[in-house]
């Protein structure tokens, strides 16, 4: 049955340096996909930012809503601008970054229920 989920409904994972909801999991009855709403804020100095990470066993498409940013990986530095997409294979840390004058904001997918069981920190044994 189709099932709108609405802004309000989406669950604020509290991740550093960034707002981001997640708009449809397993925790919203999806049985294979995870669909996030990210926003970076132009960083300030000092700032506590999140470090790397990686997703093993499942790949992540990000597309760029608004902004610019940089994707940083195991492959290289990756600038991004709105309507870009990238992809980023199962098993390549990376993290993005916010370079421009405004919040950058991404939709992020998912071809799984549960991003978090099979997410772990750059350098982290696997989960």
């Amino acid at each position: 049955m189709a099932r709108v989920v609405t802004a309000n409904e989406a669950k604020s994972l509290g991740l550093p340096g960034r707002k981001s909801l997640e708009l449809v999991s397993g925790e919203t009855g999806a049985r294979a996909v995870t669909l996030r709403l990210v926003e970076i804020p132009v960083p300030r100095a000092g700032e506590q930012l999140r470090g790397p990470h990686r997703h093993d066993g499942f790949e992540e498409c990000i597309y760029v809503v608004s902004g610019q940013g940089v994707t940083h990986a195991d492959s290289g530095e990756h600038p991004l601008k709105a309507g870009d997409a990238i992809l980023i294979p199962p098993g390549e840390s990376h993290v993005t970054r916010n370079t421009g004058a405004e919040p950058l904001v991404l939709l992020c997918f998912f071809p799984i229920a549960d991003v978090m069981a099979g997410t772990a920190n750059a350098g982290a044994a696997g989960s």
